[in-house]
C-alpha cells in the first residue's frame, strides 16, 4: 500500500545564514527538508528545481551566507516523519533520565562545570579522565554527554580537544559560524593556551624553547603512541613548544628522592601528546603520565600514606585561554583553577595569577 503523504503548496525560498556558510548543498537541504530520502535530495538537485541565487547547482556547490536557495515543493513521507519523531522523543527521554536510559549505545546526559557560556559558545572545565569525543574504544565522551544534556540545542560541536587524562579549558561552538571562526584561530596560532604542567626533577630555567619533531604511531594493539624523530625523518611534523618555570616544587614524601618543578607551557603546534612526549624527552616526564613517564615513580605517588597526599592522574591541565569571540572579535581570557587532586598535591598552593607566558 502506497504510504500517505502531505505536499508542500509552493516553492519555497530560504536564505543561508551565516552558521551554514560554507556548507555543501546537499547537506544544507538534508537539513532543510527533514523527511525526505537523500535520494530525493539528490534528485531535486540534478533536476535543476533547486536553486541558488536563481541558478543552477551542484551538491558539492558550497551555499555562503545570503545566498537564496530555492527549495522546490517535495513530498515528505509521513512514515519517515514518524520515524524522525520517534527517534526524537528517544534522544529526549534518555537526555531526561540519563544514564538508566543508556539505550541502544546513547551516551549518558552530563553538564560540566561552565567557565563562560553565550548564544556563541561554550568553555567548561574539563575533569580528567572523560574522553573528549567517542572512539577509539571509548563509546562516548564529553560532546554526546552535552548532547545528551540539551536536546534543543541544534548545534554543539568541539573546537579543539585535550586529551582523556588532562583537565582544564575546553570550548565547544553553539554556531556553526563560531566553530569555523574559533578554529581558524586555533590553527593560525592567534590563540594563547596556557599549560601548567608538573615534571619530576628540576627543570633549568634556561631551557624555554623545544622545537623537536614528532612522528605518530600505533603500537601493536592499535593504541597510538608519539616520539621525537629527525628533522628529515619523512614523517616527521615540526613541534614547538614554550616553557617557562612558575615554581620549584619540593620532593614528595612518596618520592622522597624525587624533585619536582611546576611549569607553565605554551604550544606553538597542535600536535597529539606533544607536551608530553617534548618533556620528558627533555628528561623530565610529566608526574603521572601513564604513557611517557616514570613508570615507577608514578606507581610509588599512587599509594596511599598519612604523611602525604597521592597522585592518581597525570598532573597536566589547560589552565589559561585567550582567544577572541567569533561574533564581537573582543578578546576573551579564561582561566581554570587547578583541580583540588592536583592542588593538593602540591606542599604549598600555587598562585593562580594570571599567566606571564601567554603568547601568540
Amino acid at each position: 500500500m502506497p504510504e500517505s503523504t502531505a505536499a508542500l503548496p509552493q516553492a519555497t525560498l530560504v536564505t543561508v545564514d551565516e552558521d551554514y556558510a560554507g556548507q555543501r548543498l546537499d547537506n544544507f537541504l538534508i537539513r532543510q527538508l527533514k523527511g525526505v530520502p537523500k535520494t530525493h535530495v539528490y534528485r531535486i538537485i540534478r533536476s535543476g528545481e533547486v536553486r541558488v541565487n536563481k541558478g543552477r547547482a551542484h551538491a558539492d556547490t558550497r551555499v555562503e551566507a545570503g545566498d537564496i536557495v530555492r527549495l522546490p515543493p517535495v513530498r515528505t513521507s509521513e512514515r519517515a516523519e514518524q520515524k524522525a519523531q520517534a527517534m526524537q522523543n528517544v534522544m529526549t527521554e534518555v537526555a531526561r533520565h540519563g544514564a538508566s536510559s543508556t539505550v541502544g549505545g546513547y551516551a549518558p546526559s552530563r553538564e560540566f562545570p561552565i567557565l563562560f557560556e553565550d548564544d556563541f559558545l561554550l568553555a567548561i572545565d574539563k575533569p580528567a579522565g572523560v574522553a573528549v569525543h567517542g572512539g577509539s574504544g571509548v563509546s562516548f565522551g564529553i560532546i554526546e554527554q552535552l548532547r545528551m544534556a540539551r536536546p534543543e540545542a541544534d548545534f554543539l560541536e568541539l573546537v579543539h580537544r585535550l586529551d582523556r587524562e588532562t583537565s582544564g579549558i575546553l570550548l565547544i561552538a553553539k554556531r556553526r559560524m563560531a566553530l569555523k571562526l574559533l578554529q581558524e584561530q586555533f590553527r593560525e596560532r592567534e590563540t594563547d593556551k596556557v599549560y601548567l604542567a608538573l615534571v619530576s626533577g628540576n627543570w633549568p630555567a634556561r631551557q624555554r624553547v623545544i622545537d623537536k619533531a614528532l612522528h605518530k604511531y600505533l603500537l601493536p594493539n592499535g593504541e597510538r603512541r608519539v616520539k621525537i624523530v629527525p628533522n628529515d625523518h619523512p614523517d616527521a611534523m615540526r613541534s614547538v613548544t614554550l616553557v617557562k618555570v612558575k615554581a620549584p616544587i619540593a620532593a614528595n614524601p612518596l618520592a622522597p628522592a624525587t624533585p619536582f618543578t611546576l611549569l607553565e607551557v605554551t604550544i606553538k603546534t597542535g600536535r597529539t601528546h606533544q607536551i608530553r612526549v617534548h618533556l620528558a624527552g627533555e628528561g623530565h616526564p610529566i608526574a603521572g603520565d601513564d604513557k611517557y613517564g616514570d613508570f615507577e615513580l608514578n606507581k610509588a605517588l599512587q599509594k596511599s600514606s598519612p604523611a602525604a597526599a597521592s597522585l592518581k592522574r597525570m598532573f597536566l591541565h589547560a589552565w589559561s585561554l585567550k582567544f577572541n569571540h567569533p561574533k564581537t572579535r573582543k578578546a576573551v581570557q579564561l582561566q581554570a583553577a587547578l583541580p583540588e587532586e592536583l592542588q593538593q598535591f602540591l606542599p604549598s598552593r600555587a598562585p593562580e595569577s594570571s599567566p606571564e607566558s601567554a603568547n601568540s
